[in-house]
């Protein structure tokens, strides 16, 4: 039983979680800041952000089972499904099972924010299969990283915030791109990491386009672009909130090293710390914004 537990743990990518969290709260404090935050559809968000992104996670380990791309002893995280532990239609079936519980769960965000959040909803739906499944997987022609600044940065903050606040906000737009782009790194990490394997698989990411030259000085930039996109939000906020960015960039930098001296399985670590960087700056800004209403 505890086996079991571990093997769906696994599949489920707790170490990218963060990803989808962080959005979410970076929203609620920017809705708490400008007076306009309701805790139901809040919390409503979170749970369907985790959702989406586990079914994301789960069709992602499926597809590539499927096409071939993940090999047994892989470099990265166990597949269950690769070695033997997960039944192929099992996962399948879990897949489409915890999509459909996203979608009931999307549904509930109807009366907030209207019936035009169904496309949206459907959307979101297609993005966590079409990331590694259909005709034009998104992972496998270089579009992973855009598809991560839109599903996970503009798209969990802004609506996040909308279906609090009934409106838009230049300031959730803002933090939506700041957490697009940390939310690339983690995938800049999981690709940086799968390299080989991914050239192997006919896997087009920006890693294997572009190198791992240029992805760590991307990753490096992408995080320094993340916290100065926020100097607005930074003047308004004054204070001890200056301390945030600050920290950020020490364990931004700090994990970009680690990055470029590391290889092969002692990779693995980065990709978690990536999110908990991206989730720590995310808490730390809503708490700052809570505490300084406008």
């Amino acid at each position: 039983m505890k086996n079991a537990i571990k093997i769906w743990i696994e599949a489920a990518r707790l170490r990218t979680l963060p990803v989808s969290v962080a959005g979410v709260v970076a929203a609620i404090g920017v809705a708490k800041w400008e007076h306009r935050f309701s805790w139901l559809p809040a919390v409503i968000c979170l749970v369907f952000a985790v959702l989406a992104q586990v079914t994301s996670n789960f069709a992602n380990e499926y597809y590539d089972f499927k096409r071939g791309s993940d090999k047994k002893g892989r470099v990265g995280p166990r597949r269950g499904v690769t070695e033997g532990d997960i039944k192929p239609a099992t996962l399948r079936k879990v897949t489409f099972a915890t999509l459909a519980m996203a979608c009931v769960v999307g549904c509930c965000l109807i009366p907030f924010g209207g019936w035009w959040l169904i496309p949206v909803g459907a959307a979101i739906a297609v993005f966590a299969l079409a990331y590694s499944a259909g005709p034009y997987p998104l992972s496998y022609h270089g579009l992973g990283d855009l598809a991560v600044l839109v599903f996970f940065g503009l798209v969990p903050v802004n609506f996040t915030y909308y279906v609090q606040a009934g409106a838009w906000s230049p300031f959730a737009f803002l933090v939506s791109v700041s957490i697009g782009l940390m939310g690339i790194n983690v995938l800049l990490v999981n690709n940086y990491r799968d390299m080989e394997d991914d050239i192997d698989a006919g896997k087009h990411t920006t890693v294997v386009i572009f190198g791992r030259k240029v992805a760590g000085t991307f990753y490096l930039v992408s995080g320094y672009c993340a916290v100065f996109f926020l100097s607005p939000i930074w003047v308004l906020l004054r204070g001890w909130a200056l301390l945030i960015p600050l920290l950020y960039l020490i364990m931004h930098t700090i994990t970009w090293r680690k990055l470029l001296s590391r290889k092969g399985t002692a990779l693995n670590p980065l990709l978690g710390a990536t999110g908990r960087n991206m989730l720590i700056f995310a808490i730390l800004l809503a708490v700052a914004m809570i505490l300084n209403q406008r």
